[in-house]
């Protein structure tokens, strides 16, 4: 019988938590912000970007592919994901999502990813404020995380079923589909975190949907198609940019 996490921090350090999403959702990502920062230009200094929560680097080993060029740093706080993510990409360092707790200097990152972090966040507004200090004016924001009002999670909250990615507990599933405990803490709707963002900061937030990679395989091309409506879809992915700029 697996022994129960003494604290949070307990938790995420133990190597069979999941740390990383999937290769398609970060590959769409990061294409997002390849577009909104462009190619480097000659003679100009590469982008600085931030893999806020990087879990084992794989997510930014993808991201690279698209964002050549440019300085990819991976953060997170757990040592044992630090030193996989080491393993695949070059830069990688351990930062926390308190006060002045990344150890960058305000403003000094152009675009910061932050990719499912947000859901397992005690305080975002202290997370969101760190991001914030860290971006330069008019710095990009990619976020994602799932979407409490997935249009399968409205059927299930009708049934008087636990919706997909809630958990009522570290331990152990109870009244939900999935097997897996992922520590989420935090759930929001497309609305919400347009809501949050622009409280936090941001502005010219847009909200993209994209499909969940567990979703049962009959019911996928389902899922892909409520992405054409973000507010439906199972997760959200928001573009934002610091207030400022």
């Amino acid at each position: 019988m697996t022994r129960p996490p003494a604290t949070l921090r307990d938790f995420y350090e133990n190597p069979a938590v999941p740390v990383a999403s999937g290769a398609a959702r970060s590959m769409r990502q990061a294409r997002l912000l390849a577009r909104a920062l462009g190619p480097v230009r000659t003679g100009a200094p590469p982008a600085t970007i931030l893999d806020i929560g990087c879990g084992d680097g794989s997510a930014a080993a993808v991201a690279a592919e698209v964002l050549t060029g440019h300085r990819l740093v991976g953060v997170d706080w757990s040592q044992d994901a630090l030193r996989r993510a080491r393993t695949r990409i070059p830069w990688a360092v351990r930062g926390e999502l308190t006060d002045r707790g990344l150890p960058f200097a305000s403003g000094s990152a152009d675009a910061v990813l932050f990719s499912e972090v947000i859901e397992h966040l005690v305080d975002p507004d202290a997370a969101l404020d760190e991001l914030r200090r860290v971006l330069r004016p008019g710095g990009h924001l990619m976020l994602s995380t799932p979407n409490l009002a997935a249009w399968y999670n409205r059927g299930l909250l009708l049934a008087g079923v636990q919706p997909v990615f809630s958990e009522v507990s570290m331990r152990g599933i109870h009244g939900r589909p999935g097997t897996q405990v992922v520590g989420h803490l935090r759930l929001c709707t497309a609305r919400a975190l347009r809501g949050f963002l622009a409280a936090s900061g941001f502005e010219a937030v847009r909200i993209a949907g994209a499909p969940y990679h567990d979703v049962p395989r009959p019911l996928r091309p389902l899922d892909r198609a409520a992405c054409r409506v973000p507010s439906l879809a199972s997760i959200l992915l928001a573009h934002a940019r610091r207030a400022g700029g």
